[in-house]
């Protein structure tokens, strides 16, 4: 929990940590609580929440008793008073999603993307889905704060752009930030997935998030989503988390920066597959499908895994322990106290991946014996950059961020 500040001119951060401590309360929280939790005085909560109120994202109408005494009026979040919509952009399907103020997704949908090669038309693509989502779900648009867009790194943030993702080639460039503006008429925020994906576990996970952590994010590309002290971090590109080239102990086939020993030649779906080849529990140019048929094959490959195939546990086991040990080593550099597992894949991972991660994590992590260091996986499921996408705008609308505290000069 974040304190206020009660200087008249911190109006708007001391009221995203007002409405930061509602949010946090589902069954309501008194005035006087307010002031315990913030360290605000009593004249500037009742300033704020009457603000608050009269923005209607507040309301104050509901008694609770709570032990003798007379009962107590409770705050709570007015859950539908503003929506949030998030884009997830991955090589294989865009999603989208409507959240309300808890995070919670009131609508979505799945599209098909374009081959890989063409990106022409997905601006046009994304506001369709935006627009027909919109009317499908009958929201007010009144209501709709914006549109946060995950899209895989790296990015340009100040241009809005993709630039050269490699499970994209031929996306060099991509502008998606204004053009999607101009067409749907809304605010666009966007970020990479793997930061969105972070972003989605600070205000939509049932899980209440440590002050820091770091988010380990799967899909058809790897990345980490650093969150430290409660503030989003996004480096001064915003593409912190890229450790695709952070080394491993096996030898992995070739990567295109030179190397044999990169995480994410090790975690490529084709490798698996192939490793799944010379194994002999899948079929010759098995490794020679599509994106999705490589998809379809590793779910496959971790299905064996857990009916105990041996040759796939092995498989699976090897991957695990290399991604462990830069995870590990992100760990480290960070001193986060939760390491989360998410992303497109990592439900059909979960089951078999979960407890070798958490067993090689724990041998490579320096400061186990000062702290715990928790491993576990997001309950987000496969939309987490969807809900990472529409948190984006949450996140930027509500969240108190302590940079907005610096005085100009």
């Amino acid at each position: 929990m974040q304190r206020g500040s009660n200087l008249g001119r911190l109006g708007g951060y001391n009221q995203a940590v007002i409405l930061d401590a509602i949010r946090r309360a589902p069954e309501g929280i008194a005035r006087v609580e307010l002031v315990e939790r913030t360290g605000l005085s009593p004249q500037t909560i009742s300033n704020v929440v009457r603000r608050l109120v009269d923005d209607g994202l507040v309301r104050e109408d509901r008694k609770t008793v709570s032990g003798p005494g007379k009962p107590r009026t409770v705050l709570e979040l007015e859950v539908s008073s503003r929506i949030a919509i998030g884009i997830h952009l991955d090589p294989a399907v865009m999603t989208v999603v409507a959240l309300n103020l808890h995070g919670e997704v009131v609508a979505s949908t799945d599209h098909r993307m374009p081959g890989v090669g063409e990106p022409d038309g997905i601006v046009s693509q994304m506001a369709d889905a935006v627009e027909t989502l919109i009317a499908t779900a009958r929201l007010d648009r009144k209501r709709i704060l914006g549109v946060g867009l995950a899209a895989p790194g790296p990015i340009d943030g100040i241009e809005g752009m993709m630039v050269s993702p490699p499970m994209l080639p031929g996306w060099d460039r991509v502008p998606l930030r204004e053009p999607l503006e101009e067409l749907i008429d809304l605010p666009v925020w966007l970020d990479k997935d793997v930061t969105a994906a972070a972003v989605a576990e600070l205000w939509a996970s049932d899980r209440d998030a440590p002050s820091s952590f770091a988010f380990i994010y799967l899909g058809t590309g790897l990345g980490a989503g650093v969150v430290l002290q409660n503030e989003v971090q996004h480096g001064s590109s915003g593409n912190i988390g890229e450790i695709g080239h952070f080394p491993v102990p096996d030898e992995v086939p070739l990567c295109e920066c030179g190397r044999r020993n990169c995480i994410g030649m090790s975690l490529n779906f084709v490798t698996l597959i192939r490793q799944g080849i010379e194994a002999g529990i899948f079929p010759k140019n098995h490794d020679e499908q599509g994106l999705d048929g490589t998809t379809a094959a590793i779910f496959e490959l971790t299905s064996m895994a857990g009916a105990g195939n041996a040759e796939a546990q092995a498989i699976v086991n090897r991957a695990a322990r290399n991604l462990a040990f830069v995870v590990a080593q992100v760990a480290n550099v960070l001193d986060v106290q939760r390491i989360i597992f998410g992303g497109p894949l990592w439900d059909g991972l979960a089951g078999v991946g979960l407890p070798p991660l958490r067993e090689e994590i724990q041998k490579h992590f320096v400061a186990k014996d000062i702290h715990q260091l928790e491993v576990v996986g997001s309950d987000l499921g496969e939309q987490v950059g969807a809900i990472g996408g529409a948190c984006l705008v949450l996140d930027q609308a509500f969240s108190p961020k302590t940079r907005g505290l610096l005085l100009e000069t």
